[in-house]
């Protein structure tokens, strides 16, 4: 007798959290909800943490905030009428003076915590200190609706082989995954996310859906691009990158035979096995058919932009500003910036300072006021001549004879930065800071000076990235939003006559190289010299690189998109001896 297929509707919440916003989380918790019931979806599900927001870090630490997302669970399991919802939180137990706190997916239906899945695969590499906070579940869960076993993971869950998803598969006979995800961005992550959801789909011969939020929170973006993905390993659905998205599919699929209950063994650990039952919930008297989106995905430049528009306006708007500042000095770093700002502000929100000293030419200042003009963007033009002489001619002890070396460099970017912060306390504005990735890694940047500020947009973008997005910009502008003198222009700080980047530096293309295959790839010396690279340059940037962390220590937050970030991926110690034999 052939099998017969059965439905269920299930809806994704891609939505954008905020850390610690428990009522503004709500509000997009109900509102997605509330369309999820009435497209008459059965499911709805959530991602990780989505009600106190990711990662929280050690906010989970504090009683106080615990109790705030305990509160909040029971005020979202009021919207479960008639319809299962899913999602993230913490969940602290407390046996006999013994506290533990999990990472948890909690069920709810009709007003009601009816259980919840504890997170078993804890993460604790790069990004990730779950092992710090939480500790690991031990169970694998299905919940059972209808003729539908549904199992449940959470993120790292489901990157693991063997994991949660293929004892709830095989012995306990889950039609469909449930995913709850905080997987942050980083340059190919989309795909790579994508691949891995449709092995997993196919080793579990199960519906896998992932579920991920979108948005900004300190260093880090999310990308979301939720996936239903068939048991054949087909993409069903597909939400669209770096927007807040609700998407319904309906899951067709053969029931598997039965179920077991007891234990089983994974990754050297008894896992115990658990499903529940829950209550049918009555279909819609008319329910029209829906046609899953499918949206498409970005080509890396469009996704790059988009990461870095995203993580800055969720960190403007979340840390409480509305407008921004910063330092355009014609080159190509502040020029991106500005064009990033404005497309993640809005134009009436971005200003920016031109603050030519002695040593700027006039080609880069008459395009830093083309290129704000092009934007229509304020600009505010203050030279720094007249307050850099009084340096010189008040520190005569201490600067000696009348000639420029790093020393009066760095007191010129000094001036500048204390202008725009001036400018941030008068006004109330966030300072940008407009370096690279490139400049980052190996020191070539001032503290206190262009380092000065309280975002750093372009911080883990390499200068080779900088041109190609410019370029794309100008591609989908129509037109010269940015001129091309300033793309093809040889870059210069402009801090003494003639300086150009590369009396400092190796070309960019080489510098990038070597810093992708140092930091990202992790690399020693001399197998980079073994890809080509020329040995006494690859030396010379490896210990600039090492030399340069208390500099980094001290740089302002920003946008992670690359797999090994400057920051929580990449903490060298400063005192170090090891440098010394790279």
């Amino acid at each position: 007798m052939k099998k017969k297929n059965h439905k269920i509707r299930i809806a994704l919440a891609q939505i954008n959290p905020t850390v610690g916003d428990f009522s503004g989380n709500f509000k997009k918790i109900k509102k997605m909800t509330v369309e999820a019931r009435e497209a008459g979806a059965e499911i709805i599900a959530f991602p990780e943490l989505a009600v106190c927001g990711f990662p929280p870090e050690d906010l989970l630490f504090k009683r106080l905030f615990i109790q705030e997302c305990e509160a909040a669970l029971q005020k979202i399991a009021s919207c479960s009428e008639k319809i299962v919802i899913v999602i993230g939180a913490p969940e602290l137990v407390d046996s006999r003076g013994d506290k533990k706190l999990y990472n948890s997916a909690y069920i709810l239906l009709n007003g009601k915590i009816v259980t919840r899945y504890r997170k078993i695969n804890l993460p604790n590499y790069g990004v990730f200190d779950e092992k710090r906070y939480f500790s690991p579940g031990n169970t694998a869960l299905t919940a059972r609706i209808g003729k539908t076993n549904i199992g449940l993971t959470i993120c790292e869950d489901i990157w693991v082989e063997n994991g949660p998803a293929a004892i709830e598969s095989k012995e306990l006979l889950a039609d469909i995954i449930i995913n709850l995800s905080a997987s942050p961005y980083h340059k190919n992550k989309c795909r790579e996310r994508e691949k891995l959801i449709q092995k997993r789909a196919k080793e579990t011969n199960a519906v896998l859906c992932c579920v991920n939020p979108v948005g900004g929170q300190d260093e880090l973006v999310f990308d979301g691009t939720s996936l239903i993905a068939g048991a054949d390993g087909k993409i069903i659905a597909r939400a669209t990158p770096f927007e807040e998205e609700l998407i319904i599919a309906d899951i067709s699929f053969t029931p598997k035979k039965k179920k077991k209950q007891g234990s089983t063994s994974i990754s050297d650990a008894k896992i115990a096995l658990e499903t529940i039952t829950l209550p049918n919930i009555p279909p819609l008297k008319s329910i029209k058919k829906i046609k899953p989106h499918l949206a498409e995905h970005l080509d890396p430049d469009n996704e790059l932009y988009k990461a870095l528009v995203t993580g800055t306006r969720d960190y403007t708007l979340k840390n409480g500003f509305k407008k921004v500042v910063l330092g355009l000095s014609g080159g190509i770093d502040s020029t991106l910036t500005a064009v990033i700002a404005v497309d993640a502000l809005g134009k009436d929100n971005v200003a920016c300072v031109t603050m030519p000293s002695d040593f700027t030419s006039d080609e880069t200042l008459r395009d830093a006021h083309l290129l704000a003009e092009n934007l229509g963007i304020q600009i505010f033009e203050f030279p720094i001549k007249a307050i850099y002489r009084s340096y010189i001619e008040n520190m005569p002890k201490i600067l000696g004879p009348k000639r420029i070396t790093l020393t009066e460099e760095n007191i010129q970017t000094r001036i500048r930065g204390n202008i725009l912060m001036a400018f941030s306390n008068k006004y109330g504005r966030l300072v940008l800071a407009t370096g690279n990735k490139s400049e980052l890694a190996v020191g070539y940047c001032t503290l206190y000076g262009d380092m000065a500020g309280g975002f750093t947009v372009l911080k883990d973008v390499p200068k080779t990235r900088v041109y190609s997005l410019s370029r794309y910009k100008n591609g989908i502008s129509g037109g010269q939003l940015i001129p091309q003198s300033i793309i093809h222009r040889k870059p210069s700080a402009e801090l003494h006559p003639g300086q150009l980047d590369q009396d400092s530096l190796p070309p960019y293309a080489v510098l990038d190289r070597i810093i992708e295959l140092y930091v990202e790839e992790n690399l020693g010396l001399k197998e980079i010299i073994a890809k080509g690279l020329d040995p006494k340059t690859a030396t010379a940037m490896v210990n600039k690189i090492d030399l340069s962390e208390f500099k980094r220590r001290q740089a302002p937050q920003g946008i992670k998109v690359t797999s090994s970030a400057f920051g929580k991926d990449i903490r060298l110690p400063i005192t170090s001896m090891y440098k010394k034999k790279s």
